[in-house]
């Protein structure tokens, strides 16, 4: 079905939309793609990647969603990586029946580590915004990279170098002084936090600089997405974005190194959904399509659903430059799910969204105020939802699920032909 490409997976919504449970086929022997490593290339311990398979389930957050599959986890230097959180993953993986979770994760030393300063920061600043909160998750991974652009941040290479670390954590926490000041959330003390960090040196494999090659010439890489296009730190609804390249250039830029380019499978559900604040045109607060791996989050906020939605899904794929394939999950839930033809909005009818220039955050706050408050204008769905789905995105479904779990996915073959 692809080749002998590589795959990069992404999301075309405002995440959940079963990238998880995508990588997870993707990486099984169902597939028969001989996978050599997946490459999470953005975001951090935010991630929540449900994969449902042989009876078990389990949330990816930081491990790869191939980790089922016995297949190793590379965290790139374009991931937020967080120790504590990685421990906590690694842990519940055993017990799922992972033999050593630890030994098949590879980590860039150059990647920024998420502590819980950045993460009590977080939720400091939320806080403080009281309803006009963005819909962070509480994590730090915007504290994160905002720090880094003007600092000398923590990195994983750190954890190796105590007194530096030690250093750079007291700076960090200098920094935040006055926000932390303004919260109750509490963090683990620096002598403590260094420690956590030396024993996580001792226990992965800390990889210096770039060993792409060295997965690849092994087999197939599986590059995993996190989060969606729609919250793309450039291209998202801003300012309910995430401080994360979201759509495929660094994975691109990863495979170039290579002189590789890569298949840019795009992911879907068969309708809308969207976790948190921000605009969602095709919003129906009156259907009930059970969720049983995404709730509301004390921070992230509600769970939220909507119709299919073929004009934002457009503009994700133009703001991916492209992809070449769809994945169309949730067949099984359609019910009362009906499709967007158009908008009503405050500038008239439209049917198309048009990207501006990369990081001009000036035109995404435009289309943020489009949209919000936007009516759709809606249509019965066909009862042939991947072939509606060809002719109004011009891209080929080549792989469809209707259930949760890894035996739901069924591939189109005469699609991607």
């Amino acid at each position: 079905m692809f080749g002998d490409q590589h795959l990069i997976v992404v999301d075309l919504g405002f995440g959940d939309a079963g990238k998880g449970a995508t990588v997870d086929w993707l990486c099984s022997a169902d597939a028969a793609l001989e996978v050599a490593a997946v490459v999470r290339f953005n975001g951090g311990a935010q991630a929540a990647h449900n994969v449902v398979a042989n009876g078990r389930h389990h949330t990816f957050r930081q491990f790869g969603s191939g980790t089922f599959s016995g297949v190793p986890t590379l965290l790139s230097r374009h991931l937020l990586v967080e120790p504590m959180a990685l421990a906590a993953e690694a842990r519940a993986l055993a017990k799922l029946g992972v033999p050593d979770p630890l030994s098949l994760l590879y980590v860039d030393e150059r990647a920024l580590l998420t502590t819980p300063i950045h993460g009590a920061a977080n939720r400091c600043r939320e806080d403080m915004r009281g309803a006009s909160r963005h819909g962070s998750c509480g994590i730090g991974i915007g504290e994160t990279a905002a720090y880094a652009l003007a600092h000398d941040a923590p990195k994983v290479a750190d954890c190796r170098r105590p007194d530096v670390l030690r250093r750079k954590l007291i700076a960090l926490q200098e920094h935040y002084g006055a926000l932390l000041a303004t919260g109750t959330h509490r963090y683990d003390s620096i002598d403590d936090l260094v420690e956590v960090y030396r024993e996580f040196a001792r226990a992965v494999a800390i990889l210096p600089g770039d060993q792409l090659a060295a997965f690849a010439a092994a087999g197939r890489l599986v590059f995993e997405g996190a989060q969606g296009v729609l919250l793309d730190e450039w291209r998202g609804l801003h300012p309910y974005t995430t401080w994360s390249t979201v759509e495929p250039r660094n994975a691109r830029a990863m495979l170039a190194g290579l002189g590789a380019r890569g298949y840019v499978l795009g992911v879907t559900r068969a309708y809308q959904n969207r976790h948190g604040a921000g605009p969602f045109p095709s919003e129906d607060t009156a259907l009930r399509i059970p969720e049983p791996h995404n709730g509301t989050g004390r921070y992230q906020g509600a769970f939220r659903r909507g119709h299919l939605d073929p004009i934002l899904l457009r503009y994700a794929i133009r703001a991916c430059d492209g992809i070449d394939g769809l994945a169309v999950n949730h067949l099984d839930t359609l019910g009362d799910i009906r499709t967007t033809t158009g908008y009503l909005t405050t500038d008239g009818y439209i049917d198309h969204i048009e990207c501006g220039r990369w990081q001009d955050l000036d035109h995404q706050q435009q289309l943020t105020d489009l949209l919000t408050g936007a009516v759709p204008v809606l249509a019965d769905l066909p009862g042939n939802v991947p072939g509606y789905l060809e002719g109004e995105l011009g891209v080929p479904v080549v792989l469809t699920a209707d259930g949760p779990d890894r035996s739901a996915r069924t591939v189109r073959v005469t699609a991607a032909a």
